[in-house]
């Protein structure tokens, strides 16, 4: 069970903003686009051995991709997103390397 839990995370989103946000305690992941918000808990939980208060998630549409010499446009694939708030003083180590 342990290997499809985590599975779920798929690489953490090192941008500025959620930089920004890891100081205040909120982590932002790319996640399995069918995961939930238990799953989710569940995964950073064990794979980061911290205590999740809450989880918000967001579907991003794919982006229009032009078929190369065509005029041919195709929508690329979805993405999901989490965004996990820990409890206050937990980190992540991942987040504070970035840096």
């Amino acid at each position: 069970m342990k290997k499809t839990v985590v599975r779920v995370i798929k690489k953490p989103i090192l941008t500025e903003k959620s930089l920004q946000d890891a100081a205040e305690g909120k982590f932002t992941f790319e996640v399995e686009l069918k995961a939930d918000k238990k799953t989710i808990k569940k995964a950073v939980k064990e794979a980061f051995n911290v205590d999740v208060l809450a989880v918000r998630t967001r579907i991003l549409k794919g982006k229009r991709v032009r078929i190369r010499g065509t005029r041919i446009e195709r929508a690329g694939s979805k993405t999901k997103k989490a965004t996990v708030t820990l409890a206050s003083g937990q980190k992540i180590p991942v987040f504070e390397t970035a840096k």
